[in-house]
């Protein structure tokens, strides 16, 4: 049998996460992704550079990061099994675990149901505004459980489903190449002008990342609830993004409920398109719903996982 490394990463994650005391003292793998792209940004980003500079200066950032994910990766890898020898891939999941978020994710949607049930939306908005990007000053409580569904969708797959994908087939290197581009995206991957030619292959990269991952997230949604294939076909396009719509529209399906529509960033209001033909009027019921469904579609992921190591084996 092959060594279940991915299915181990998973399985010390899910129930823990990633200490609230381990990120005090040591932080986490992305904060330093972060320091490296915050250093590239300031140095290769200015304004004064065209725009043409500024592209090649973030592919270069871009290859940093690989090289270093990839070439650190292959090197941990050597080291553990070096060192441990036939029991090496213990340590290689041990150093995989910070790159799966599934408990992380599970105890962060959670915190929003708490104030949201108890009536207090002035913290239900603070804890969603942890998750989210989008504007939460004035959210209602539908919005806030909106928001927090919507995240628990698209993070199934950029912090659950496309980091085991790619563990599975790059093995650590693969694992944290794909969580550095999924940082620079978030970071710098956007359409402003700021950012349109610096973050532009983070971006395109990340993009191309997700693109199994996004669907196979789609389709475990569907699998763990019976249910929301029709909209999942109908709406994963309706997205901004070609990869996010696939589990945003499968939650919305299977949970028969409306997703996206108008939101705001940096008080600009952005009039998206609606994801789903259910109930807009969410609460927090509606999050534990998608909770529950989060896990069943976890629990697949890992018998998926275990399968696969099962076959190589």
């Amino acid at each position: 049998m092959a060594e279940p490394v991915a299915l181990l990463a998973m399985a010390l994650e899910a129930p823990i996460g990633w200490p609230d005391a381990v990120q005090r003292r040591i932080g986490h793998p992305v904060g330093l992704f972060a320091a490296i792209i915050d250093v590239c940004e300031r140095r290769w980003n200015r304004p004064d550079r065209s725009d043409a500079a500024r592209r090649a200066s973030g592919i270069a950032c871009v290859l940093i990061l690989l090289a270093m994910t990839i070439g650190g990766g292959l090197l941990l890898e050597w080291m553990a099994h070096l060192l441990l020898g036939r029991w090496g891939w213990i340590m290689v999941a041990l150093l995989a675990m910070p790159g799966m978020a599934a408990g992380s994710l599970h105890r962060h949607v959670h915190a929003v149901v708490i104030p949201l049930r108890a009536g207090d939306l002035e913290q239900a908005r603070k804890a969603v505004g942890m998750i989210v990007g989008r504007d939460t000053a004035h959210l209602d409580s539908a919005g806030v459980a909106r928001a927090a569904i919507e995240s628990l969708a698209e993070s199934f797959c950029d912090g659950v489903a496309a980091p085991l994908f790619w563990l599975l087939i790059g093995g650590l290197p693969g694992l944290w190449a794909y969580k550095a581009i999924n940082t620079a995206d978030s970071l710098i991957g956007h359409k402003e002008s700021r950012w349109r030619a610096f973050g532009w292959a983070a971006a395109r990269l990340d993009d191309g990342l997700n693109l199994i991952p996004a669907r196979l997230s789609g389709l475990l949604l569907c699998l763990a609830a019976g249910r929301g294939w029709r909209i999942m076909w109908r709406d994963a396009h309706r997205h901004a993004s070609p990869n996010a719509g696939w589990p945003e529209a499968a939650m919305a399906g299977a949970l028969d409920l409306s997703l996206a529509g108008p939101i705001a960033y940096d008080g600009v209001r952005h009039d998206k398109d609606w994801i789903g033909s259910g109930r807009r009027d969410l609460n927090g019921q509606d999050i534990d719903r998608a909770l529950r469904l989060y896990r069943r579609a976890c629990l697949l992921l890992a018998a998926l996982a275990g399968g696969v190591a099962w076959a190589w084996g």
